[in-house]
């Protein structure tokens, strides 16, 4: 009873025409159900016993092709969202514009959603949900079958259906045979895809960057004209987007990937400034490769560090203009930085919670070329000390700054006290000012009594 009111308030459309599936076995794709999360085949076992259908979708059957390990493994079924919570006693359901049910197994959410309406327009008359002057959908709350559910994702790649307790692939379009191929396709028409959802150009983007793809001809050709449509997605959607671009593994290949598809203005208006000039394009490169290589090897990564590095071409090229006006160094350095953060906030609308630590790690640069005296002790404690320290040695490699001074960190901070004293220099930085002696009455200037 629940099930056909919630059918019928949310609506149920008819199976996407044009699909054809097939059910590959596990001989034709290779993927066994030991390759499967233990949560999310829990998840799976548990709809089927309560008579649902239930598969582990999109993204994570795409990296078992390809023999990459899942990070993520979410779930599709024909259970409504309330029917999927009553189940499982650890969920809840979120969402607006669609709900779906994160379901908590341990430390792990699987995210369950129920197969949703073909996101293609069969007909302008058949298409009810609302969109905007560009053909933006506004509202996708319409449930249907996992044909639709299929035609409605973005690329073939991902609208693959795993059955772990047959071991099966259900594939709509072809995407296992893409994934052998290496080529990123579309499901549908492109400029209609992409009216629909401007973000899923930046995907593209992301996808064959992080997966080494070729996009497919039909599917890029639409991408620059329609560019421009990017200027009415959120700002906050767009730094999700550049966040999971960055944060990928892939970041280098992808920032190129986004200036060459000419994404860039959408997403990081910042690279033509950064790559256009020669030591900007050497600190990038540097740091992108640094936090590839970091993520490559499952080391954290902080988002914070990785904009501070992105955004440092700007601070320097604006503290140096700064003091080249005749600014003292500390405040014209301040002054970049909230110069440079501020010309951000309409472009990538960088969350402020980032700001305190960026502000560190640019603010402690200079401190570094001060070796003498207690100051490099100082520094040491500082809680922002190993972010700044990995900032600095990105300036060496790209030659901003002499290698020679992060190779005299590296072995400062390792060393003990007596080699610390060794390491010291005592001509390095800034001297203290002397604090003045007031004279007493009668006293000369050099401190002697004046005669009677």
């Amino acid at each position: 009873m629940i099930r056909r009111i919630i059918s019928k308030v949310f609506g149920r459309k008819r199976p996407a025409s044009g699909t054809g599936e097939r059910i590959l076995p596990r001989a034709e794709h290779g993927i066994s159900r030991n390759g499967i999360d233990d949560c999310a085949l829990k998840v799976c076992e548990t709809l089927a016993g309560a008579g649902y259908k239930a598969y582990v979708v999109g993204g994570a059957v795409r990296d078992l092709l390809l023999g990459i390990p899942p990070k993520d493994f979410d779930v599709a079924t024909d259970a409504t969202p309330e029917e999927v919570r009553r189940l499982f006693r650890r969920s809840r359901i979120i969402g607006r514009r669609f709900q779906i049910v994160h379901v908590m197994c341990g430390r792990e959410t699987i995210e369950v959603t129920t197969f949703r309406a073909n996101g293609q327009k069969e007909s302008e008359d058949e298409d009810e949900r609302p969109t905007d002057e560009h053909g933006r959908l506004l509202s996708d709350n319409v449930f249907g079958s996992m044909a639709d559910d299929a035609a409605r994702r973005d690329f073939t790649i991902n609208a693959l259906y795993y059955d772990p307790a047959r071991e099966e692939v259900h594939d709509y379009f072809g995407g296992v045979d893409d994934c052998k191929k290496r080529v990123l396709r579309m499901i549908g028409d492109p400029e209609t895809r992409y009216r629909e959802d401007p973000v899923r150009m930046l995907r593209a983007a992301r996808f064959a960057a992080k997966l080494d793809f070729r996009i497919d001809e039909a599917t890029r050709a639409p991408v620059a004209r329609l560019a421009p449509l990017l200027a009415n997605i959120p700002r906050a959607r767009i730094f999700d987007e550049a966040l999971k671009l960055l944060l990928s593994g892939h970041a280098l290949r992808g920032v190129h990937q986004l200036r060459a598809e000419g994404l860039h203005h959408g997403m990081l208006p910042l690279l033509d400034t950064i790559l256009d000039d020669p030591a900007g394009e050497r600190f990038i490169t540097a740091a992108l490769k640094s936090t590839d290589a970091r993520i490559q090897s499952d080391r954290p990564s902080s988002p914070a560090f990785l904009f501070a590095t992105l955004l440092w071409p700007q601070v320097l090229k604006r503290w140096q203009a700064l003091e080249a006006a005749g600014e003292k160094p500390q405040p014209a350095l301040f002054q970049a930085m909230d110069d440079v953060l501020d010309a951000q906030r309409n472009q990538l609308a960088i969350p402020r919670r980032y700001d305190g630590m960026m502000k560190e790690i640019w603010a402690l640069q200079p401190r570094f070329a001060q070796r003498g005296g207690q100051r490099p002790y100082r520094l040491l404690e500082h809680p922002r000390f190993r972010a700044a320290y990995d900032f600095l040695l990105l300036r060496c490699e790209a030659g901003e700054v002499d290698a020679e001074l992060g190779d005299w960190w590296t072995r400062f901070q390792d060393a003990d006290e007596a080699e610390r004293a060794g390491l010291l220099l005592a001509d390095s930085g800034p001297k203290p000012r002397r604090k003045r002696r007031r004279r007493k009455p009668g006293e000369a200037s050099g401190g002697e009594a004046q005669p009677a």
